[in-house]
């Protein structure tokens, strides 16, 4: 017998020994989602700051993958209860670059971001890196001190909804829909058909209510600027940073090393470790390594995703800037 078949015989003899005592293989054809790891880095000292990123599409669906990878909610939860374990954690960077989301999406983050302040009397510093807008501005909201970068975009403080109206296109290839409906407005906003007067109004109300929510928290989240300012500056549009901090949008313009700074100054800390929260194989190694799970749900025409469109159907609305 060759070397080769002797060494194969004795591959095949292992195998049968370990089958018969019992022993058990667990081999997974695809990648699983395993814990979060911290990650140092940058800086020393017993004190910790901890970098959380919101980049991309503010949203809880999830790109379709082989990884079961969480959603921006639930990553977002994750490192929020990740550092409020830690002791040496003082304060947390929100590192946000997004032009924001869903409504619903934008309001579950901003809540958990204000939960994890109340629960743990920890410092959160917002960093607005090249947009934070909308959904994005919403959750910054909820942090004690905002630091937008030089070149940043924010703003844009409003709800939009869109609706697509594709009857014309269907007539022209000849398909039709009908629905049958419970109620009159069962169908509202249905793509197949235009907006009817009334059902204009019935979103037009919904979009207020979400309008009026927004004003709200940033009231709260920025209490030296009274209301009626507030509604003057929410009309949409967004600012640079310079204008935003000359008109009380944000606190500070700067890099993200004055974030840090700031961190340091608000929690007392001369020295702290900079830390980001990774899975296993992500390779992290400084500040602005980004994380390589955030849940980016496309949405390239106005919260659209068009091979979802018409299996969901996509009335939608959105604390979210166009451009």
């Amino acid at each position: 017998m060759s070397a080769r078949g002797k060494t194969i015989r004795m591959g095949l003899g292992w195998i049968y020994i370990l089958v018969l005592t019992g022993c058990v293989f667990n081999i997974s054809l695809f990648p699983t989602t395993e814990p979060l790891q911290e990650k140092i880095v940058e800086g020393s000292g017993t004190g910790k700051i901890a970098l959380i990123d919101l980049s991309g599409i503010i949203s809880e669906e999830k790109e379709d993958g082989i990884m079961d990878l969480p959603d921006m909610v639930a990553r977002v939860k994750e490192e929020l209860s990740y550092a409020a374990s830690d002791k040496e954690v003082k304060a947390i960077i929100l590192r946000i670059n997004s032009p924001g989301g869903t409504v619903t999406a934008s309001d579950l983050i901003y809540h958990e971001v204000q939960r994890f302040k109340e629960q743990t009397g920890k410092t959160v510093i917002a960093a607005i890196m090249d947009v934070g807008a909308s959904g994005a501005y919403y959750i910054a909201m909820a942090s004690d001190h905002i630091v937008a970068h030089p070149t940043a975009v924010t703003g844009s403080i409003g709800v939009i909804m869109l609706h697509i109206n594709v009857q014309g296109l269907m007539e022209k290839i000849g398909v039709g829909a009908e629905s049958i409906k419970s109620g009159s407005h069962k169908d509202m906003g249905l793509p197949t058909q235009p907006l009817s007067t009334e059902g204009r109004e019935i979103l037009q109300g919904i979009i207020n209510t979400m309008y009026g929510r927004f004003l709200d928290v940033v009231a709260v989240g920025r209490k030296g600027l009274p209301l009626q300012k507030i509604k003057l500056l929410a009309d949409g549009r967004v600012y640079s940073a310079s204008e935003a901090k000359e008109l009380g949008l944000v606190d500070q313009v700067g890099y993200l090393e004055q974030a840090i700074d700031s961190a340091k100054s608000k929690t007392g800390l001369k020295q702290a470790k900079i830390v980001l929260y990774r899975r296993p194989h992500e390779f992290k190694n400084n500040i602005y390594s980004k994380t390589d799970n955030i849940a980016v749900h496309s949405m390239p025409f106005f919260g659209i995703v068009p091979n979802h469109f018409l299996e969901r159907g996509y009335t939608r609305f959105l604390y979210l800037w166009i451009p």
